[in-house]
């Protein structure tokens, strides 16, 4: 009997002690949940700050090894719910069962956790007796992590922190550090917050206060001003089923619904089609093609549309944009493999290219997609040419690499421009997202923002990242109105993420000082 009551004991010790080792890590996987209101379609920027803050809090006399757990558990709890949209592509276009697409997604939830569990660790590999200067480097080694998370792998900048707070009191910080900028911010913040709760250090709350007071204050600054008279703009939304449209029996239909949806709109100074709004290749859709130069040359206007180009000579596939009708020079005149025209350079793994695609693609449906083995185009390409107005432009995911868009913006660009099919991911907040970080491109750049999809979200952006108007999701329509074009540069156009760079090499370079300092003294 007493060796029951003492084996009972023991387990309920067991459990009791699981239950405490569990209780921070589920904490902070609902605080990493939680941020996700952050982003849009919600865009409640202080649940983001106070979730980042709450890791702030745990991370306080924190080991390395437990730093990286806790880091692991706040990004598994942001990327599980923050990107849960990515499922609907492989349950329903990638021929898996939804337990097969809910597994991967979550794989990919796991792997992209990394990232903030190494920044979590590495703050607390390098402790320094300062807690400002501790304050510091988590903020640049989550920047860092942001960094290689948008790099490593072809890249996936998904739910960068910075973005949370495009709506906030922080956002002025965008045209000044971009994005990055942003979230070293944020995250200076947070840390400072949760330094007030754990230590009663009351000068932290003061620069909590002061950063985003002054942070507001910046907004009254201005880089960009008024360019000529407003540009009259039609966006197209064809609003085609993903599932028809590489179907061979609707290819006509679909191309003669873009024409009658335009058709009304051929007064218009710009008429924006979609990524890939011709399903046909390029070579093969020359007098359809040929017949829209004509029309929108005889009615004074152009047409951008996405098409996939399939060159017959190297045999490689390209997501392209062309530009048909009026120009102002005959060196930017419609004709096949012209000059004037823009190839998509950072493409999608899986939906455009597959890794190690002779292994991959026997194995399931989702790695041999329609369309899936498109080519690069350069890295950096001129700017478009529609009727006089000079465009910047990226298809789809290439919207999320602000570096890559601002090596393509100039003094003399109109617009920036971008195209997508986000039919992929039905009616989940993965679109949404996907229009917010268009929306965080204007802003930083400081140029005013088209954005066409198939099935929404179709919508305009001033050059102050403000939407002007959208286009109802999943309907048949396009959004006309005037764009107020802006002359002037921004301080990230010219310098890009270059000050954040810096600021994050000085952080390591005084933690590295004082470590030294503290190893002589104890010498």
């Amino acid at each position: 009997m007493a060796d029951a009551v003492t084996t009972s004991k023991a387990s309920k010790s067991r459990l009791n002690c699981w239950i405490k080792r569990l209780r921070q890590p589920l904490l902070l996987a609902a605080a990493g949940a939680f941020s996700v209101l952050g982003f849009a379609p919600w865009s409640w920027w202080p649940t983001a700050l106070l979730s980042m803050a709450v890791l702030a809090f745990c991370l306080h006399d924190s080991t390395p090894k437990q730093a990286f757990r806790q880091g692991y558990a706040f990004g598994l709890g942001l990327f599980a719910v923050g990107i849960a949209w990515v499922h609907i592509s492989i349950d329903q276009f990638g021929g898996l069962p939804l337990p097969v697409s809910l597994t991967l997604m979550l794989l990919l939830a796991a792997y992209l956790s990394l990232y903030p569990a190494l920044a979590c660790w590495l703050s607390r590999k390098f402790p320094c007796g300062n807690p400002y200067l501790q304050i510091l480097l988590f903020a640049a080694c989550w920047v860092l992590g942001e960094f290689a998370r948008g790099y490593l792998l072809t890249g996936f900048p998904w739910l960068a922190l910075g973005y949370s707070q495009l709506d906030g009191l922080l956002s002025a910080w965008f045209p000044l550090s971009g994005v990055a900028g942003v979230s070293l911010v944020t995250t200076i913040v947070a840390g400072a917050l949760a330094l007030t709760v754990a230590q009663r250090q009351w000068p932290a709350a003061a620069l909590a206060l002061c950063t985003l007071g002054g942070s507001f204050s910046l907004s009254f600054i201005q880089f960009i001003s008024p360019n000529g008279d407003p540009v009259d703009v039609a966006l197209v939304q064809g609003n085609i089923e993903q599932s028809l449209r590489w179907q061979p029996d609707q290819e006509w239909p679909t191309m003669l619904k873009y024409l009658d949806l335009t058709r009304p709109h051929y007064e218009a100074d710009l008429i924006i089609w979609p990524e890939a709004a011709v399903p046909a290749v390029e070579p093969m859709a020359q007098e359809y093609l040929d017949n829209l130069n004509y029309v929108a040359t005889h009615n004074d206007t152009t047409v951008v549309s996405g098409i996939v180009d399939y060159n017959f000579d190297t045999r490689q596939f390209y997501n392209t944009l062309i530009v048909l009708g009026k120009q102002q020079k005959p060196l930017y005149e419609y004709r096949y493999h012209s000059a004037n025209r823009y190839q998509k350079h950072h493409l999608l793994p899986i939906g455009e290219f597959v890794p190690f695609g002779e292994l991959l693609r026997p194995i399931a449906p989702l790695f041999n997609l329609p369309m899936s083995s498109f080519s690069r185009g350069d890295y950096t390409q001129a700017n478009l040419v529609a009727n006089g107005y000079t465009i910047a432009p990226a298809i789809c995911y290439e919207i999320a690499f602000p570096e890559q868009l601002r090596r393509s913006v100039n003094e003399q660009t109109d617009f920036l421009l971008t195209v997508s099919n986000d039919a992929w991911f039905g009616d989940s907040i993965g679109p949404q997202q996907h229009m917010e970080i268009a929306r965080a491109r204007a802003k930083e750049l400081g140029r005013p923002l088209l954005r066409a999809t198939n099935t929404g979200v179709t919508a305009a952006v001033d050059a102050y990242g403000e939407e002007i108007a959208r286009l109802p999701m999943f309907s048949a329509d396009v959004l006309r109105l005037p764009i107020q074009r802006m002359t002037g540069v921004t301080p990230f156009s010219q310098l890009g993420h270059w000050p954040v760079w810096l600021v994050i090499m000085l952080t390591f370079a005084l933690v590295a000082l004082v470590q030294l300092k503290d190893r002589k003294a104890a010498d």
